[in-house]
């Protein structure tokens, strides 16, 4: 996935979670987007706008700022040009969530590693969160 892979080389402190992890860990779930749990930094936030600008050409993604991410706001979708599919970014989930309370491991898609969130993460966050399991 070309937007993991620019994640990685930007230096992004990330964890996908979501239907894409749950898909890492060998159960089939269709998704239409990618969720992702990134640090809480004006600078992780920047390394992720040059990560996305990176690949889409599209000013939409300076609208992506680390006063929403870190302040009230702890949720942006970003919706790509084309075809790409939409994602979420998430810098805490309410109170019951911060990033620095997932537990992940590292995977090989196409010889890039890639953070995912443990299935025990993926279980508690599911778990903990209104949305039935």
């Amino acid at each position: 996935m070309r937007v993991l892979a620019a994640l990685e080389t930007a230096g992004v402190e990330y964890v996908v979670i979501g239907g894409v992890a749950v898909n890492f860990h060998g159960l089939d779930r269709a998704t239409g987007d990618l969720d992702i749990f990134i640090a809480p930094s004006a600078e992780n936030v920047a390394r992720l706008r040059a990560a996305l600008h990176a690949i889409y050409d599209d000013p939409s993604i300076d609208e992506i700022t680390a006063g929403d991410l870190c302040g009230d706001y702890p949720a942006v979708r970003y919706v790509p040009p084309g075809d790409a599919p939409p994602m979420d970014i998430l810098t805490r989930l309410g109170e019951t969530f911060r990033f620095g309370d997932l537990e992940s491991e590292r995977y090989d898609v196409e010889g890039q590693s890639v953070s995912v969130a443990t299935p025990a993460t993926l279980y508690r966050m599911k778990r903990d969160t209104v949305r039935p399991v």
